[in-house]
């Protein structure tokens, strides 16, 4: 179980236990892997749920994670965790969750194809599985 401590209102420091809120299995475990990621997201992560009393998955990963992961794939600086990310997403799409590859593809997939620049750095990571979602992703929004 993971627990987070979260600031609460007087200020008095509370927990917020992340198995409690509704959230499927294979997203948490995503959630808590980009939080392992990006550490500096922890804390907005637990505001965002706080403020919208739940998860809600595509704002999480729009405005808290893919900021972070354009910046390093911009500066394409850090290789390893580069390399460590993209073969997790890798392991997403094998998992055959269709809730969590769908969320997967109109987030973090779309917005990578948004920037030909970004999106030819990360290409150089992709494993075979995701570069093909990518296109799929890129043709039905009439990219490719």
């Amino acid at each position: 179980m993971i627990y987070l401590h979260a600031r609460s209102i007087s200020s008095v420091p509370r927990i917020l236990i992340l198995e409690n809120i509704n959230v499927r299995k294979n997203i948490r475990e995503f959630f808590e892997k980009m939080q392992e990621f990006f550490p500096s997201t922890k804390n907005a992560y637990i505001e965002s749920v706080e403020e919208y009393g739940e998860v809600l998955e595509t704002v999480v990963i729009e405005d808290i994670f893919m900021p972070e992961l354009l910046t390093l794939l911009a500066k394409n600086e850090d290789a390893e965790l580069l390399s460590n990310m993209f073969n997790y997403f890798e392991e997403i799409i094998n998992k055959n969750d269709s809730h969590l590859i769908n969320i997967f593809s109109v987030t973090v997939l779309e917005i990578l194809g948004n920037d030909k620049a970004i999106l030819k750095v990360a290409k150089q990571y992709m494993g075979e599985k995701t570069a093909l979602l990518q296109m799929k992703v890129d043709k039905e929004l009439g990219r490719l």
